[in-house]
């Protein structure tokens, strides 16, 4: 993939300073450490290594990536390695993806109550799809999956949804069979819907009751009891999306699928199209519209405040595992599925725990890291370089 001309980064460079000064107030540590890191990602700031080539020789000075999860150009290798972790997971199976979304109305309050709400909103989601499956009217199994919790829409606009991508079927009762589901149709929507408010609304209740709330702003309202329950009321009046995407390919399609949606920022530098003096332009999917893509223009400052209210509260897992799937149960559930299904559980490729390399523009070998070098180090071996071609 080509460099994008501009970067997230470019931005916060032009106007880094004056949106601080805006929005000191309002900003906290996690944002301001997000917006430190993608700056100086990959620079001379943050140190780096020098590389050689095991062929012919040859040796770049690289700089050291900030790793933070929230910058655009740290998502490829945690991608990636994620990626590799998860395919000795896959079972020879249709997969299934299905898109649980809040309303409207949710949104401010979601904001001001991040770690409950967002957890509700995987807990909430989790219950319906496993509660759904195990009706015999339905699948009558024990399923297993994962969520992925994205909080951004196109325009960078507040949208808190979870995509859950699941294996076409379970577990019997027993545990003695798999029970397959149908290759076009996983579990029917509306049903899902109504269950899914129904969980979500009750959570919310439950956690009001534990007083674990908080109340700000235009949401102050709702701490009175009475205020809170009519807001309830006016949520159950409202049809909540369960969006089921069409289903995908069995295993050698999942991981190609999934690299859409695991590790992904609020936008990526690619979609980044302009950048003058003050204002910011990217693309976006108008999906009301057959997913036509539109050119957005907001200013350096509209921009970094839509983005910087994707940060997720530190330490926030913003990727989940369910049922069989579930992180305790994984180890003995996985063969168990895999034996049902006539399979074998494939062992742990090499490449996997293999150092990530990238080739060398001379001849493509591979180069390896043979020093690391500090920031300071790194600015003297620049001004080296550049006395070099000044001599020349």
């Amino acid at each position: 993939m080509t460099r994008p001309p501009w970067e997230v980064a470019d931005v916060i460079r032009r106007a880094g300073n004056r949106f601080i000064e805006r929005y000191r107030e309002s900003l906290t540590w996690a944002q301001m450490k997000v917006l430190t890191a993608i700056e100086r990602c990959r620079t001379a700031a943050l140190g780096g290594h020098r590389d050689q080539c095991v062929r012919c020789g040859y040796q770049a000075i690289s700089y050291n990536s900030c790793r933070n999860r929230h910058c655009p150009k740290c998502q490829t290798n945690a991608r990636e390695k994620w990626l590799r972790a998860r395919q000795q997971e896959l079972l020879p199976v249709g997969y299934f993806h299905l898109v649980f979304s809040v309303p409207h109305a949710l949104v401010p309050l979601m904001w001001q109550n991040q770690p409950v709400l967002f957890t509700l909103l995987f807990e909430a989601s989790a219950a319906t799809l496993l509660e759904v499956a195990s009706d015999p009217k339905h699948l009558g199994a024990e399923i297993g999956f994962l969520s992925i919790l994205h909080t951004w829409g196109q325009t960078l606009q507040r949208h808190p949804h979870v995509h859950c991508v699941v294996p076409g079927g379970g577990l019997s009762p027993d545990r003695a069979q798999w029970i397959p589901s149908p290759s076009h149709f996983f579990l029917p929507v509306k049903v899902l819907s109504r269950v899914f408010r129904g969980k979500f609304v009750a959570g919310l209740r439950r956690v009001f009751r534990q007083k674990k709330l908080n109340f700000h702003g235009a949401c102050l309202p709702l701490s009175n009891q009475k205020a809170f329950a009519t807001f309830l009321r006016t949520l159950f009046r409202e049809d909540w999306v369960v969006y089921a995407k069409p289903p995908f390919g069995g295993p050698e399609y999942v991981l190609q699928y999934l690299a859409r949606y695991t590790h992904r920022v609020a936008i990526s530098n690619h979609r980044i199209v302009d950048l003058n003096d003050t204002h910011v332009a990217f693309l976006w999917k108008d999906y009301a519209h057959h997913s036509k893509r539109r050119r957005m223009s907001l200013t350096h400052e509209e921009f970094l405040r839509r983005f910087l209210q994707h940060v997720l509260p530190k330490g926030f897992p913003r990727i989940r595992y369910f049922g069989f799937l579930a992180n305790r149960r994984r180890a003995e559930s996985l063969p168990q599925c895999l034996a049902l299904l006539a399979q074998v559980l494939p062992f742990p490729s090499d490449s996997a725990s293999d150092p990530e390399l990238w080739r060398c523009p001379c001849c493509q070998g591979p180069m390896r890291v043979i020093e690391r070098l500090t920031a300071a180090q790194v600015l003297r071996e620049k001004s080296k370089q550049v006395s070099i071609l000044d001599s020349s």
